[in-house]
């Protein structure tokens, strides 16, 4: 069957419509209001080039050295030709043409839009990397159906695929053929601030279709909604000189100049805002996380066009309201000087525009005009364009920093610049014609600003300084307060919080960055590249915090996230992977690579790095422990002379912590996501329960409580790293049951430091009144 509905379709058919239409299917079931439409399936494509016998021959012409541009130049142009010159299949045409044709009785004007297997997914968009084709009819369905099915092998596909760790021949593309919006306005809504996470929703909005918004070809006005208020808190009003709409005469795509009167005319309607955010958040309850949703209106309906994991806020995201305040109309200023912004060094402001991804970059602007200047960019080079396409990521990762003319928050040039972690100013309206190739220039992605001259190395404010504390004195506490780190990247600005010590640094994530399954990577590369992998990644954090202690917790992901890596189709699929494959469970299952990980513990133990503690997660008794215990061992590590413990995740190892203490761990460390989830039988990425949800539930706090009571008769260390540990009722409950430990976020760890003092000085005045 080469065609589904997205009425068929839901998100575990990923492999079979991809990412766009999976999530389009669930929109659809959910009751959103969603344009109808088919998909035409990823097994369709894979059947035209197995049955063509090109697959060989594609795979092989795009297995090229992604950072050689010619090289990634002549790769696409094969593809493209291998793909476009192979007929269609009859019967398959036949059954597309006739899904078609039952919508609208084949009058409809339709978008074609490409949805691959991997794409959207939590930790990579492939934002912008096929093609997408705009009010098509039946005369040019089935060839815009094969272009998007050839744009899989686009130069910026191979490049990001490559970037990502995705093999080529592993990746499928299914294309989602669906009614036009004939948009009057139309934009993009994140759920979440996309670079801080604040829980802030950023609308941006153009007139006529979203094609202009997304490519970054006009800069929209900026909407900042706080979700807890309601209330918008901030509205940018920009100078909307293009609109992209349909053609009354030929139905094509065009691009128009807005008329004079609605240039500078704000786009929605408080109306209109309240009921995307209504819809915003629907969609994010669904989901069980942050969104980047496309919309358009037209007669007065706002219609949901795509949603898709916002994949740039992480640990390291700079929590600074001004990367969402700061925006701008998209001109030019006038060159005077921000005072605010005066350093040495570096001169007045010349150019402003909306902070797009954060941090400052100092270095010559490159003025990129034409893709064939791209060879021009140097490494620390600033390029500053028009607006950035796909095409162009390569250079843009050679970059340190990006300014466009056009585009705002959600343009390509905002997207990929916060996915690679490099300063962005977006919608200055001028910085090709003001700014001259060679320029020293600094870009601040906070501000919006670009200023005169270079930065010192010294000089430039890291992410890191907004973790700094900025009040001087730490609160002194018996209560030990701690952070959580998620990435290595992020050891720098954590230590800066001032926080007693890492309660919990992940390994998974160092795992999963590697793109390959553990067993997959050992294969390709031995297992002493694998154990050197671990020690690098933990080794930076216990750099960091040296001598204060850095607890790290072995492998710990569900068999879903494996199953994204290269050698992932070896991985069991599961039901439910939460209560899967996982945690202990895993490495006790596998010791070849459990042992792995111990060996890199216990090199780093050789290295000198006695500050770094081992704990287990998802344990559930004290056979669990046995066996840690006996692979420790085995390993080199003395359980004797080393910090180690277990994750209190269940009922089951809350209940049974007594035996555990007496099988010798030193700690036992609450992880609160899972304590609630197992302990209320509430899935905690299920949105129709998500009111059920709570960590403060008298059943959790039982079990919190009475683990720590024994733990504190066996001498066994208590703590915290779950999210509710940065919240203040927990942390009022946790220290007045006399818990060893709180380990925080990165930007909740001053508050808790504070809420930890209050608590500990009214158990104190208690005590003697």
């Amino acid at each position: 069957m080469a065609v589904l509905w997205l009425d068929d379709v839901r998100s575990d058919d990923l492999e079979t419509v991809g990412g766009k239409a999976a999530s389009l299917g669930e929109l659809t079931a959910a009751g959103l209001p969603v344009p109808p439409g088919f998909v035409v399936t990823a097994e369709t494509y894979r059947t035209f080039i197995e049955e063509a016998e090109i697959d060989e021959e594609l795979f092989e012409a795009v297995d090229v050295d992604p950072e050689d541009s010619k090289a990634l130049a002549g790769a696409h142009e094969r593809a493209h030709e291998l793909i476009m010159e192979t007929p269609f299949p009859e019967d398959v045409a036949a059954e597309i043409l006739a899904a078609y044709r039952s919508i609208d009785d084949g009058e409809a004007f339709v978008a074609v839009r490409s949805s691959a297997t991997a794409e959207d997914l939590p930790d990579a968009s492939f934002a912008g990397q096929q093609e997408t084709f705009l009010n098509v009819r039946e005369d040019d369905l089935l060839q815009r159906v094969k272009e998007c099915w050839a744009s899989l092998f686009s130069q910026r596909a191979i490049y990001y695929r490559n970037q990502k760790g995705f093999e080529h021949d592993k990746v499928d593309i299914a294309v989602v053929v669906q009614r036009m919006v004939d948009a009057e306005k139309s934009g993009v809504m994140f759920t979440s601030h996309p670079s801080t996470g604040e829980p802030r929703i950023i609308i941006e909005a153009a007139w006529g279709l979203g094609e202009a918004v997304v490519s970054g070809a006009v800069s929209p006005d900026n909407y900042v909604v706080n979700r807890a208020t309601q209330r918008t808190e901030d509205v940018t009003v920009a100078d909307k000189k293009l609109m992209h709409v349909k053609d009354p005469e030929t139905g094509e795509t065009v691009e128009r100049e807005v008329p004079d009167e609605h240039r500078e005319e704000r786009v929605l309607s408080d109306e209109e805002i309240a009921r995307l955010v209504d819809l915003g958040e629907e969609v994010e309850r669904h989901y069980g996380q942050p969104q980047d949703v496309e919309w358009a209106v037209y007669d007065g309906e706002v219609y949901m066009l795509q949603s898709r994991p916002i994949t740039t806020i992480s640990d390291t995201a700079v929590s600074n309201v001004e990367n969402v305040s700061g925006g701008t109309d998209g001109a030019a200023t006038d060159g005077e000087g921000d005072a605010s912004a005066e350093q040495a060094g570096v001169g007045e402001v010349i150019v402003r525009g909306l902070g797009a991804s954060p941090g400052i970059a100092s270095g010559p602007a490159r003025v990129v005009t034409k893709l064939d200047h791209l060879d021009q960019v140097a490494e620390g080079d600033i390029i500053v364009t028009e607006m950035t396409m796909p095409d162009m990521v390569p250079a843009m990762k050679r970059a340190a920093g990006i300014v466009t003319d056009e585009g705002g928050m959600t343009s390509h040039a905002a997207i990929v610049s916060r996915e690679l972690g490099v300063p962005a100013v977006v919608g200055c309206g001028s910085a090709t014609r003001q700014l001259e190739d060679g320029q020293p220039i600094t870009i601040d992605g906070d501000k919006g600003t670009i200023r005169e001259g270079v930065e010192s190395k010294e000089k430039q404010r890291q992410p890191v300084e907004d973790a700094r504390p900025k009040t001087p004195v730490k609160p002194m506490t018996a209560t030990e307060v701690k952070v959580n780190v998620s990435i290595p990247e992020a050891a720098e600005r954590a230590a800066a919080t001032g926080a007693d010590g890492v309660g919990l640094l992940r390994i998974e994530h160092m795992v999963l960055s590697l793109g390959k399954t553990p067993e997959r990577f050992i294969d390709d590369n031995g297992e002493r590249a694998y154990v050197d992998e671990i020690i690098e990644g933990v080794r930076t954090v216990a750099d960091e915090f040296y001598p204060r202690p850095v607890r790290v917790r072995t492998l710990d992901a569900p068999s879903d996230e494996f199953r994204q890596l290269q050698g992932g189709e070896d991985v069991p699929r599961e039901h439910n992977p939460m209560l899967g494959y996982r945690g202990i469970r895993r490495s006790l299952g596998n010791p070849s690579v459990f042992k792995l990980e111990l060996e890199a513990f216990r090199r780093l133990y050789d290295m000198g790095y006695d500050n770094l503690e081992v704990m287990f997660p998802l344990v559930n008794d004290a056979e669990d422990v046995v066996r840690a215990r006996k692979h420790m061992k085995e390993a080199g590590i003395d359980p004797e002379k080393r910090e180690w413990g277990v994750m209190i995740e269940t009922p089951a190892s809350a209940l049974q912590v007594g035996a555990m203490a007496e099988a010798g761990i030193d700690f036992a460390s609450f992880g609160t996501n899972d304590l609630t989830q197992y302990t209320l039988a509430v899935d905690r990425n299920n949105e129709n329960v998500a009111s059920v949800y709570d960590e403060l539930h008298p059943a959790v706090l039982e079990l919190v409580g009475s683990t720590i009571e024994t733990c504190r008769e066996h001498g066994v260390k208590t703590s915290i790293c779950g999210q509710a540990g940065s919240k203040p009722k927990m942390v009022q409950y946790l220290v007045e049951s006399g818990i060893s430990s709180i380990s925080a976020n990165i930007d909740a760890v001053r508050d808790v430091q504070h809420e930890v003092k209050r608590v500990e000085q009214r158990l104190l005045l208690d005590s003697v009144r």
